[in-house]
């Protein structure tokens, strides 16, 4: 165990210079703090007016104490602290904490005075938390030495740069009945940082987790060093990700924020929990230190609310959990336990007929069939608590249920067992809990599916729209390869030839499509391959012939497309063709009615909106033009409902326009 840091949570005697008789004055609270929180070492009062605070004799000088002092809680002006560290150091005193501010993070000035703060520690082999903190709190030593007064004892560390960040940590796990291991404020972090305190409860036996709330790491090297040597979960909140962000962050503690890509790396390659939000702070942070991680991903909801066990499906499939249909076994060996109207089927709906006897019998059956079982009580469920485990693997949601609600999810913590409030949060902390290896690739959002059945070839779809007024591709139909070099003579080389069937949805995968030939024999040549590459791989698919397109110049693939939902009509998409569409959905969508506006507002709703405005070397696409075409597809769409569905993917944007080189139609 890092000793050097045993006074600051395990002190015999404390000292708290600048201790107040006014109770509104945080001199005052910090000397409240330690004697109310039950501190059973010696409390001194350090102050020159004041003969005793709080009841309790005070001194003029840390040196007019006459016993030892472990640890000094400082609480004066900050033109005052270097001399007051350096007095506990000629005292003997090993652990000052220093709650004042106006050190490096307010002036130059005061950027000096902690270099003189710093100084004096070293000279005399003080260790100091601080300056510009809200102090610390050990529980498990009954020492509160910050603010406010948190006395409940708990398997979560937190370390926060922000006071306030850390208190609403704190809150939370007391109001949850849950409690810490510790608190720390680690402040302008003069000298103790966050490397330090990483070591300290990686050893301490009362820590089951590590949170830790960042805005900049003080020294990478030795931080890569702690986290190696680290066993128990860290789940760090890191502020700063934005450029504006990052400014605040390095002007609240002096701290260099860094590029934000770069802590996502360091994260990730050292096993770290990152959570963006404080709510996933706390949620993360509950899960780790209170859920067994469990043996697979396969989850079973037992509910009694239908629609938040749909939430959580959602979420568990986003998460990349599985939530597997229900065994026959299983639902066999369920008969007689759940209502006769309730379907087997995961989620498994109770009903509202459900209450906790019947969570608890369905629940031993379902054990062994499921790595996890997702308890979703939806309703006020008395006695939830007696059929709940701790160290179980069971994910507890409780929603729904009012004050009953209050009562059980109290006396689950009591017992150890974390209970969320959502099924989002739920899901996500335990998909945090779970190790990345048991977790499938995340399902993506559905996107609308059309009900068309009759696929028009790619020379009828190109061809169809030409006629309606779309910018396409010069294209003509050829029923022979002799036919095929005659055209491409007369559109002129290079040229691409497409198989043409209403049988192919894929040209490319069953061979028939052949890129910039340039000459007769080569579109010869291409033809035959094309004629017996389809016929090899799709002997049944008709073959209408061979369209012959001018080869497009080269620009910026984008694609649009309409979906005629079977609730929503027509929706309109617009993205960048080839793998932004197919690998990451880098798609916008509208329904009707569609104007202009919109036309322009998709274009900058994709992640890859920049490349629009030119990006390097590329100069930007014509907008007006992308629009019109938007518009009319919308148009198309509309005057047309037996279409059921219009990918035009890719269209070519330049800055003189865009032309549409690939197309499929399809009918009801």
């Amino acid at each position: 165990m890092s000793q050097d840091l045993r006074p600051f949570f395990y002190p015999r005697h404390v000292a708290v210079i600048g201790a107040s008789e006014n109770p509104r004055k945080i001199g005052h609270e910090i000397l409240k703090n330690i004697q109310a929180g039950g501190f059973s070492g010696n409390i001194y009062p350090v102050n020159p007016t004041s003969s005793q605070i709080l009841g309790i004799p005070c001194y003029a000088g840390i040196d007019r104490i006459p016993g030892p002092v472990d640890l000094a809680v400082v609480v004066i002006p900050a033109g005052r602290v270097p001399q007051a560290i350096a007095e506990c150091g000629k005292k003997g005193v090993p652990a000052a904490v220093i709650i004042t501010g106006g050190f490096s993070e307010a002036s130059a000035s005061g950027e000096a005075l902690q270099k003189q703060t710093v100084e004096a520690a070293k000279r005399h082999g003080v260790r100091l938390i601080g300056p510009n903190c809200q102090g610390l709190n050990n529980p498990h030593a009954s020492l509160c030495a910050s603010w406010p007064l948190l006395t409940l004892r708990g398997k979560a560390a937190v370390i926060s740069q922000s006071g306030t960040v850390g208190a609403a940590m704190l809150d939370w796990f007391s109001i949850e009945g849950l409690g810490v291991s510790s608190f720390v404020s680690m402040g302008n972090r003069a000298d103790v940082d966050e490397s330090d305190l990483i070591a300290w409860f990686q050893n301490d036996p009362e820590t089951g987790v590590i949170a830790l709330y960042l805005e900049g790491i003080k020294d990478v090297g030795r931080f890569q060093r702690a986290v190696a040597k680290t066993t128990k979960p860290l789940v760090i909140l890191k502020s700063g990700r934005t450029a504006g962000g990052k400014v605040a962050a390095e002007s609240h503690t002096r701290s260099l924020a860094g590029a934000d890509a770069v802590y996502d790396t360091l994260f990730r390659q050292n096993g770290i929990c990152r959570a963006q939000t404080i709510e996933e702070f706390y949620d993360f942070s509950k899960a780790m230190a209170y859920l067994k991680p469990p043996a697979g991903n396969r989850v079973l909801f037992i509910t009694t609310s239908g629609g938040a066990a749909i939430l959580a499906t959602d979420a568990a499939e986003r998460e990349g959990l599985l939530v597997p249909s229900l065994p026959e076994e299983l639902a066999e060996a369920l008969e007689g336990v759940i209502p006769a109207h309730a379907i087997r089927s995961n989620p498994l709906d109770l009903t509202g007929d459900a209450d906790a006897a019947m969570f608890a019998r369905v629940m031993e059956r379902s054990r062994p069939h499921y790595d996890v079982l997702g308890v979703i009580f939806g309703d006020p469920i008395q006695n939830a608590a007696q059929v709940v485990t701790a160290g179980a693997p069971e994910l507890i949601i409780f929603l729904g249920g009012a004050e009953v609600e209050r009562e059980e999810r109290m006396k689950m913590h009591r017992k150890g067992i974390p209970v969320f409030p959502t099924p989002e949060r739920g899901i996500r902390a335990l998909s945090q809990a779970m190790p990345a290896g048991l977790k499938t690739r995340p399902a993506q959002t559905t996107f609308p599916e059309a009900s068309g059945r009759k696929l028009s070839g790619f020379f009828e779809s190109i061809s169809w729209l030409a006629e309606k007024g779309m910018p396409c591709v010069k294209t003509r139909l050829a029923k022979s390869a002799d036919e095929a070099v005659t055209i491409s003579e007369e559109l002129g080389y290079p040229v691409v030839l497409k198989v043409e069937s209403p049988d192919l949805m894929h040209k490319s995968d069953a061979g028939g499509v052949r890129l910039n030939l340039a000459s007769g024999a080569e579109v010869r040549d291409a033809c035959e391959r094309i004629f017996r590459d389809v016929k090899t791989r799709n002997p049944e698919a008709r073959i209408n012939g061979i369209a012959v397109s001018s080869m497009a110049r080269p620009g910026l693939e984008l694609i649009l497309g309409m979906r005629r939902d079977s609730q929503f009509g027509p929706v309109l998409m617009f993205g960048l063709g080839g793998i932004g569409v197919e690998v990451f959905r880098d798609v916008s969508l509208r329904l009707m009615p569609f104007s202009r506006s919109d036309a322009l507002a998709m274009m900058s709703e994709i992640r890859g909106a920049a490349m629009l405005s030119g990006f390097r070397n590329t100069p930007p696409i014509d907008r007006n033009a992308l629009a019109d075409a938007l518009v009319r597809l919308s148009e198309l769409a509309r005057d047309h409902e037996s279409i059921a569905e219009m990918d035009l993917n890719p269209v070519i944007a330049r800055t003189d326009g865009i032309l549409i080189v690939d197309a499929r139609i399809i009918r009801t």
